[in-house]
């Protein structure tokens, strides 16, 4: 299998607009992404609709491609800039990278890219859910999984619901899982599902991972124990720049 990582990058974040060009220790932010993902994968580009991050990343050396900017999510954004480069690039699997996340680990990436030993389709990562306030605070989805380790759902709510218990005992009587928002996809699979009409699930729990399910594709999973730090607002930078402190 040969791998290519992709971060989709916009600047016009509601709640933190030219957020991948904030600067952390002096470097902006979509630098220290690609520099990260570079320890893992040697071909590396960043996808934008967005001239000024275009003009950053070719400043710091790092490889851009010009995507539409009418893209709804950082998977569109992907399979465009995928397409684009398959023209000239032979790979088989993309890597989505968070461009907020810059404190990624590589031991993340090679997780993802270990999946496609056993032929996924789709590849995510998730974690132990380890405490109360995380497991039922709805920005951060919950997913279970079966005994192979591919997910069966998605959702916003805690997920199994522990009806013997109580609820503070949750998290120390079942397994819950928190989803790490890292894909990696074959293209092929990667250019289809970008194409399939928004499902009701989906738009229920507004996570698009669950239109893939809905049409039958299979996500297998990877555990990591890694907390992963992303940046969405400018309070998220102060703290980001206090832990590379």
């Amino acid at each position: 299998m040969v791998f290519i990582g992709i971060i989709p990058a916009r600047y016009a974040s509601t709640r933190f607009p030219g957020k991948p060009l904030a600067l952390i220790n002096g470097k902006p932010m979509i630098q220290l992404v690609y520099e990260k993902a570079k320890l893992s994968l040697s071909e590396v580009w960043v996808a934008t609709d967005d001239q000024r991050i275009f003009d950053v990343v070719t400043s710091f050396g790092g490889k851009v491609v010009k995507t539409s900017e009418n893209h709804k999510s950082g998977t569109d954004r992907c399979a465009e800039a995928a397409h684009v480069l398959a023209e000239d690039i032979k790979f088989d699997v993309v890597i989505n990278i968070q461009g907020d996340e810059p404190f990624i680990e590589t031991e993340q990436i090679d997780l993802l890219k270990s999946c496609f030993l056993n032929n996924a389709e789709i590849a995510t990562l998730i974690k132990p859910i380890k405490n109360t306030e995380e497991l039922f605070d709805p920005n951060k989805p919950k997913v279970v999984i079966n005994n192979k380790k591919n997910a069966i759902y998605f959702s916003r709510s805690p997920i199994p619901f522990s009806r013997d218990s109580e609820k503070q005992d949750w998290v120390s009587e079942t397994n819950y899982w928190g989803h790490v928002g890292m894909y990696a996809y074959k293209n092929s699979i990667l250019q289809k599902i970008t194409k399939l009409p928004q499902s009701q699930l989906e738009k229920a729990e507004s996570l698009e991972q669950l239109r893939w399910i809905e049409n039958g594709y299979s996500i297998t999973t990877a555990i990591t124990e890694s907390n992963n730090f992303g940046i969405d607002t400018p309070a998220d930078l102060e703290k980001a720049l206090q832990l590379f402190k």
